[in-house]
C-alpha cells in the first residue's frame, strides 16, 4: 500500500548530483512531490529533503540505489509520525479586492499566518505550516482575487536524536 515517506540525503555539494538522484527516482517511475536542497548543520554536506506517496519496498530499494551514488553519504526515509515537517507558503492579493480589510484581516488572524509585505497594489501574507494548513488558507483568500501563490517544498527532521549526527561530525573533521 503506498503512503507518504520524507527521505533524507545527506551529500557533498557537487554539480549535477541532484540531477543523479531525481534520474533514479524517474527510472523507477517515483514522482516527486516536494524536493528542497538545503545546508546541513555540518559545514560542506547539504541535505535534500524528498517527499513521496509508494511503497515501503519501493522506497527502501531506491534509498538504497541512492546511497550507491559516490557523493551520497547516507540516505534515509521516515513516514510521517516519525518527522516534524513544515513548509512555508506565500500569497499575493490584489489591494484592489479588500473593501474594509477586516475579513481578510480576520482570516489572517484565524490561520496564524501574518502580512509580509504591503505594497500599493498588492498585499503578501505568509503561512508556515503543513501543506493542508496552507491549503486551507489558499481556499479562505479565493474570494480576494488570489494573484499569485508558491508553496516551498518540506523541511523535516527527526523526532528520534540520531547518531547520524555524530557521522556528519565526524566527515566534517575528516575534510579540515
Amino acid at each position: 500500500m503506498k503512503e507518504q515517506f520524507t527521505i533524507s540525503i545527506f551529500t557533498e555539494n557537487k554539480v549535477g548530483l541532484l540531477h543523479r538522484v531525481t534520474i533514479i527516482f524517474t527510472r523507477r517511475h517515483i514522482n516527486i512531490e516536494s524536493i528542497t536542497a538545503s545546508e546541513s548543520e555540518v559545514k560542506g554536506i547539504y541535505r535534500y529533503t524528498i517527499v513521496v506517496f509508494e511503497t515501503r519496498e519501493s522506497v527502501e530499494k531506491l534509498v538504497k540505489q541512492i546511497e550507491k551514488q559516490v557523493d551520497v553519504f547516507r540516505a534515509f526515509y521516515h513516514t510521517t509520525d516519525e518527522i516534524i515537517h513544515q513548509e512555508i507558503a506565500l500569497y499575493k492579493i490584489a489591494t484592489s479586492s479588500v473593501q474594509n480589510g477586516l475579513g481578510l484581516e480576520k482570516i489572517i488572524r484565524d490561520h496564524h499566518a501574518r502580512i509580509l509585505s504591503l505594497g500599493q497594489d498588492y498585499i503578501v501574507i505568509e503561512k508556515t505550516g503543513h501543506k493542508e494548513d496552507t491549503k486551507e488558507l489558499f481556499d479562505s483568500l479565493r474570494p480576494f482575487n488570489v494573484l499569485e501563490f508558491v508553496r516551498s517544498g518540506r523541511v523535516a527532521m527527526m523526532k528520534e536524536i540520531d547518531n547520524f549526527s555524530d557521522t556528519l561530525h565526524e566527515l566534517e573533521k575528516s575534510y579540515q
